[in-house]
């Protein structure tokens, strides 16, 4: 069984930064790819990045360059540096890791909130 938690969020002003940390339980050789998304009460979950094992990333158009996901293969960790937030950031950011045999492993989620 994989457990995923997450860590580094928190209250920040429009225009700060934050980097979000998250750390897969298991062996390296379990996971596949680990990636983020965000969610508002109400609303639907929503994709924002994704890195495989490889380092191959994949980011969600909105995002415009201002976050960059990152990993540590060795840790089973993986980050999410998020620059230039904006009041529309604020969500809870969930992390997941795809084991090899591509079942999602969530965190309990980091709430986010960029004041304007």
């Amino acid at each position: 069984q994989v457990q995923v938690v997450e860590s580094g969020g928190g209250l920040v002003q429009a225009g700060g930064s934050l980097r979000l940390s998250c750390v897969a339980s298991g062996s390296s050789a379990s996971i596949n790819a680990m990636g983020w998304y965000r969610q508002a009460p109400g609303k639907q979950r929503e994709f924002v990045a994704r890195i495989n094992s490889s380092g191959r990333t994949n980011y969600a158009d909105f995002l415009n360059g201002r976050f960059t996901i990152s990993r540590d293969n060795a840790k089973n960790t993986v980050y999410l540096q998020m620059i230039n937030l904006k009041p529309e950031d604020t969500d809870v950011y969930y992390c997941y890791a795809q084991d090899t045999i591509l079942r999602y492993h969530w965190g309990q989620g980091t709430q986010v909130t960029v004041s304007s």
